[in-house]
């Protein structure tokens, strides 16, 4: 990857507030853009394929891997897939812009790996794991053993923070949000 490709990872355990956080910074920061994940999971009832994500069939994921398409890919949750697409990255970078990717753990490590000081990683990191069980609940689309799930999944995750460039504990929302702008500007010398 060329040296003056940078982009920016923004990454939580589910329900800590990382999607909040993204939307934030790009409502901020104009020279980023989003880079969208592709997904086999099922869209939200508020969610727009090419917008949200590319909504793509498992095998269609499968042949994506076998073609080398993506940066990274986990599958998260059993039978779900995301992804980050290569051609993702060059779009928003050929756009003159950053790109900004609201990604899992595993796959931020990942990508962490491949570009180091081109990357600037954010963890968000809920102030509790009894706080994250309310945020997931209060969303009303977690099953009691989808949302237990999470939950371990989450646990594990936050063993990972400590290596990523920078930890934001989301307790409250506006000042992660004015917080991580802090250090994303910081990043990109604005």
């Amino acid at each position: 990857m060329a040296d003056n490709k940078k982009l920016i990872i923004i990454t939580a355990p589910s329900g800590a507030g990382k999607t909040s956080v993204t939307k934030y910074l790009l409502s901020k920061i104009p020279l980023l853009s989003f880079s969208i994940s592709a997904s086999t999971r099922k869209p939200r009832s508020n969610e727009t394929d090419g917008k949200d994500y590319y909504f793509i069939s498992e095998n269609e994921f499968h042949q994506k891997i076998h073609e080398h398409k993506f940066i990274e890919w986990e599958m998260v949750y059993e039978g779900k897939y995301y992804g980050t697409f290569k051609s993702e990255l060059e779009r928003i970078w050929n756009d003159n812009k950053i790109p900004l990717l609201d990604i899992d753990v595993k796959g931020a490590i990942h990508v962490h790996e491949q570009f180091n000081n081109n990357c600037l990683t954010i963890f968000i990191e809920p102030p509790s794991v009894d706080e994250l069980k309310k945020r997931l609940q209060s969303r009303g689309t977690e099953s009691l053993e989808s949302l237990q799930t999470r939950l371990n999944k989450a646990i594990f995750e936050l063993s990972f923070k400590h290596q990523f460039n920078k930890i934001v504990v989301n307790d409250n929302l506006e000042y992660a949000c004015m917080e991580t702008e802090k250090i994303v500007k910081e990043f990109l010398n604005l």
